[in-house]
């Protein structure tokens, strides 16, 4: 193929990529952290992504997006800074993903963090609401068990509270399963699928082994890698040595999720992905499972299937502390002034 030709197959590869796809605003709040910073770089580098925001308190905000902007990816890129500056870097986005907050710190629990990263999460709440009542929202910001309620329950205050479009990202859950099982089993890690349901904190965080197709656990396996899975943040806090929790993997899972769900909302097919949201799969508002995207958000939420007595164990354990997590955000909310 000549290099004419080569160039001109790849502007009509182009032309009908954004033809069958829509063209979306994405919005990073927090893109100067250390979960931000990659998250807006894999964003940057996606075909689906046309514009990105990236807005944080820190001074190095502009910084970071005309660093972005000199990646020779077709999404322009703005960046801005400071509390009066949220509106407008999140009007009109099709999409916002929220690393913002306090990151752990070694010692430190999600449940630690929920003072600050409360009350964080709810101006960002107030600040959608005016600027992109309609945007799909993905939280990543811990503890994700409360702050999704503490999202949902501020956007209902200001009239505009659609549980289609709020998506706690539980995705790392589902990263961390399917490379441990698959390192465990010696599976092709790219084939792996690992439903992890429940919550996205410590023992609310259950991993559905006996799911796995093929696999062959011993009892010793079970409990290793249900707990791995389980605390694998505390892993890379430990590892980290008090210089950071997880953030590129965060990034990646984060990056994921939004670029799976702006496929679905492109109109591609099938896609389900596990994902903290309203729910009446369990008797807890709030809960993980496997969701199927569309144009409109969560399409459907489905049931996690049949479990063994070990996860069923486990689930009834669990499910009393995620409620609690659940009501201390709806009562954050609630208590505000």
């Amino acid at each position: 193929m000549s290099m004419r030709a080569c160039s001109l197959f790849k502007t009509a590869s182009r032309s009908f990529t954004s033809s069958r796809s829509l063209s979306n605003k994405v919005c990073v709040v927090g893109a100067a952290g250390g979960i931000g910073q990659p998250l807006s770089l894999l964003l940057k580098n996606n075909s689906l992504v046309t514009e990105l925001s990236c807005y944080d308190l820190a001074p190095v905000t502009p910084g970071v997006a005309v660093d972005l902007s000199h990646i020779n990816t077709p999404a322009k890129v703005t960046g801005y800074v400071g509390q009066e500056n949220m509106v407008a870097a999140l009007k009109d986005c099709d999409v916002v993903v929220i690393p913002a907050g306090v990151p752990r710190k070694p010692g430190m629990t999600r449940d630690d963090l929920f003072n600050i990263n409360a009350g964080i999460v709810a101006g960002i709440g107030a600040a959608v609401s005016e600027a992109c009542p309609k945007a799909m929202l993905c939280v990543i910001s811990n503890p994700v068990n409360s702050t999704v309620p503490i999202m949902a329950e501020t956007l209902k205050k200001h009239g505009c509270y659609d549980p289609k479009r709020l998506f706690g990202v539980t995705t790392l859950d589902v990263t961390r399963a399917n490379t441990f099982v698959a390192e465990n089993q010696g599976f092709p890690v790219e084939d792996m699928n690992v439903k992890v349901i429940g919550g996205h904190a410590g023992t609310t965080i259950l991993p559905l082994l006996s799911q796995v197709e093929g696999a062959n656990f011993s009892a010793e396996d079970i409990e290793k890698l249900t707990h791995r899975i389980m605390f694998g943040g505390d892993e890379v806090v430990q590892a980290k040595a008090g210089g950071g929790s997880a953030t590129l993997s965060m990034a990646y899972a984060g990056a994921e999720f939004a670029i799976k769900l702006m496929g679905a909302m492109g109109g591609k097919k099938d896609v389900v992905e596990c994902a903290y949201v309203e729910s009446t799969v369990t008797d807890c508002s709030f809960f993980s499972s496997p969701v199927t995207l569309g144009p409109n958000g969560a399409e459907e939420v489905h049931h996690f299937g049949e479990i063994n007595e070990h996860e069923q164990k486990l689930f009834d354990e669990m499910l009393p502390d995620l409620k609690a997590q659940v009501a201390k955000g709806v009562d954050f909310v609630a208590n505000q002034k």
